[in-house]
């Protein structure tokens, strides 16, 4: 079974505010009583976190739905109810969250413990200590809690590494890993034997050191989701330095160069910036019979190719006789000293574009009407529905406040301009009331 999971989509539900109080002082010896209705409790919230030991998205394989508990509703003698703790979810270094209804990239948590809140607790509904007035010094009106957020969440992990073993299936790249890291990669002599993102730690002789990452295989096509396509294209989209292996042993001599172009050619298609990344051209397997005939002419293909801005500098070793691999590794560390870290805006900016293209659009007007079939009338809308749930329902003076809200918004001359006549009935939600000109 496979237990390396990179791409993930969940829910995560807020709790809801508690709802706010109607009570009144009739204590003994106080003459002057008054509203003494406590608030609500904040809902809690969902908050992802970094946890430095987690290197896959696997435990969200058997749990995609996250709630968290509701705030507490408020109490006699103006007092608050309790606020509900927060869902805290771990998740592994570099992981990117995107809200699937808007295609939004709403974090990329890649720091150390770093936090990041996806969906709010919902405020505590107030109690009727804030209603009253010189008019009226004893409201029976109180809030209800405000929902809680509910998103819909893909979450993607990226693979932090700062160099990148790419190549075609076979070349290599498994063996070259677990020659200068701890790493066990699995290692056979048939394509697609690494199926998932292998992570180790090269440590040096001079004390510096660096992650360095085996990808899956790549196959021409790779970019539009070939073989194991974007399985490997997404993992390499972090690393700084790019190692280019080239498998020197075949009995073809066209095989490395036509290989070596197909690679950058995927890079391309998935993300032009790739190609920017330092790059070192590894040539693999030189204990081979014909590998030293391949190389030379691959270097004169090379150098013969006229889309090249510079032609690349072509690094022979063997891991299996270990030849060439130090000084492979310390040419890696010189060039990551002086190689910034990189980004994937521009990528994303296009994940963005596509999700947003098939993402519904979202309800942004304060409120909808529409008719059912057996004509009653609907109100709907964002900022509506909000009143609706923080509404008290079971006072009278709460019912009348939230009318005079509906009015102020100008629902009841929209719902006239629409010819809604006197006795008509109104539906918000489950709630349905008769329509009083």
């Amino acid at each position: 079974m496979n237990t390396f999971v990179d791409q993930i989509k969940i829910e995560v539900h807020a709790g809801k505010g508690g709802d706010g109080m109607v009570a009144f002082r009739r204590e003994k010896y106080v003459p002057n009583g008054g509203p003494a209705g406590g608030d609500g409790g904040r809902g809690g919230s969902i908050i992802l976190k970094v946890d430095e030991g987690l290197r896959t998205l696997m435990d969200f394989r058997y749990h995609r739905i996250f709630k968290a508990k509701n705030g507490g509703n408020g109490m006699n003698k103006q007092m608050t109810g309790p606020s509900a703790a927060d869902t805290v979810i771990a998740v592994p270094q570099g992981t990117t969250v995107r809200d699937l209804d808007t295609g939004e990239i709403i974090g990329d948590l890649v720091e150390k413990g770093q936090e990041l809140v996806v969906a709010r607790g919902g405020r505590g509904g107030r109690g009727n200590i804030h209603f009253a007035s010189a008019k009226n010094p004893a409201p029976e009106i109180a809030e209800n809690g405000e929902p809680g957020e509910d998103h819909y969440l893909e979450l993607e992990l990226k693979m932090l590494a700062d160099v990148g073993l790419i190549g075609f299936p076979s070349v290599g790249k498994s063996t070259l890993l677990s020659v200068v890291t701890g790493a066990k990669p699995k290692i056979a002599a048939y394509e697609f034997t690494t199926l998932v993102p292998n992570l180790g730690m090269v440590m040096l002789p001079d004390g510096r050191d660096f992650a360095m990452a085996d990808m899956p295989g790549l196959i021409e096509g790779a970019a539009k989701g070939v073989g194991l396509g974007l399985k490997f294209l997404r993992h390499i989209e972090r690393t700084r330095v790019l190692l280019h292996l080239v498998d020197m042993s075949s009995e073809d001599p066209e095989q490395a160069i036509q290989r070596y172009r197909q690679i950058n050619h995927e890079l391309a298609n998935y993300d032009p910036e790739l190609l920017k990344r330092p790059q070192i051209v590894v040539a693999t397997k030189m204990d081979m019979p014909n590998a030293n005939d391949n190389l030379e002419h691959f270097k004169r293909e090379l150098a013969a190719d006229d889309t090249l801005e510079q032609t690349p500098r072509v690094f022979p070793i063997s891991a299996v006789t270990h030849q060439g691999v130090q000084q492979l590794m310390q040419l890696t560390a010189d060039l990551l000293d002086k190689t910034p870290a990189f980004d994937s805006e521009s990528h994303d900016e296009q994940l963005v574009a596509e999700y947003k293209a098939a993402a519904p659009d979202k309800e942004t007007a304060d409120f909808t009407i529409s008719r059912d079939e057996d004509g009653t009338w609907v109100l709907g809308g964002a900022k509506l529905l909000r009143l609706f749930d923080m509404t008290d329902l079971t006072h009278e003076q709460s019912q009348l406040r939230f009318a005079r809200q509906l009015r102020t918004m100008g629902i009841d001359d929209a719902l006239r301009a629409k010819g809604i006549k006197d006795g008509d009935l109104v539906r918000i939600k489950k709630f349905v009331f008769e329509f009083v000109q």
